[in-house]
C-alpha cells in the first residue's frame, strides 16, 4: 500500500497543473530536440541526442512521480475549532526575540518555508499540532532549543 500524501487543495490542484505542464509542454519539446540530434545523423557519438535522451528519461520519472503522488494524495480538510490542525495558519511569537511569524501547516510534498508553509514533519510543525491559542512550545533546532508562543489560528 503506497503512503498517503497530504496535500491541500492548493497543493493539489499544483501538482495536477505541473503534470500537465510536464505532459503537454515539456514531452513535447524534448521530442523535438531528440527529432533534432536523430536528424544530425549518427547516434553513436551524438552528444545532443545523449542528452535529449537522458532529459527524456528524467521527465518520464518525474510524470511517474507526480502521478504516484496525485494518486496517493489525501487533501486536507481543517474541521474547525480551536487546535492546530493540518491546513491551518498559525502566528507564533518567538518569545526570546519578541518576533511573531505566521505558518500554515501542510505536508511535506507542499511545504515551502519561504511561503511560510512547513511541514508537519518538521520540528516546529509537529510541535504546534494539537496545540491551542495561548499554549507555548519548545522546538529543537540545529541552533538550540527556541520557545514560541500560539498567538492565533485561522483555518
Amino acid at each position: 500500500m503506497a503512503e498517503k500524501v497530504m496535500v491541500t487543495e492548493e497543493g493539489y490542484n499544483k501538482l495536477v497543473d505541473q503534470l500537465n505542464y510536464l505532459k503537454s509542454v515539456r514531452r513535447i519539446e524534448i521530442a523535438e530536440r531528440l527529432k533534432a540530434a536523430i536528424a544530425l545523423g549518427d547516434l553513436s557519438e551524438n552528444s545532443e541526442y545523449d542528452d535529449a535522451k537522458n532529459e527524456q528519461a528524467f521527465l518520464e520519472g518525474e510524470i511517474l512521480d507526480l502521478e504516484a503522488k496525485i494518486r496517493n494524495s489525501e487533501i486536507i480538510k481543517t474541521s474547525g475549532g480551536d487546535m492546530v490542525q493540518m491546513g491551518s495558519k498559525v502566528t507564533v511569537k518567538d518569545i526570546e526575540f519578541d518576533e511573531e511569524e505566521t505558518f500554515m501547516i501542510v505536508g511535506s510534498t507542499e511545504a515551502d518555508p519561504d511561503e511560510g508553509k512547513i511541514s508537519n514533519e518538521s520540528p516546529l510543525g509537529a510541535a504546534l499540532l494539537g496545540q491551542a491559542v495561548g499554549s507555548k512550545v519548545e522546538v529543537h533546532a540545529p541552533a538550540g532549543i527556541i520557545e514560541y508562543q500560539i498567538e492565533s489560528i485561522e483555518h
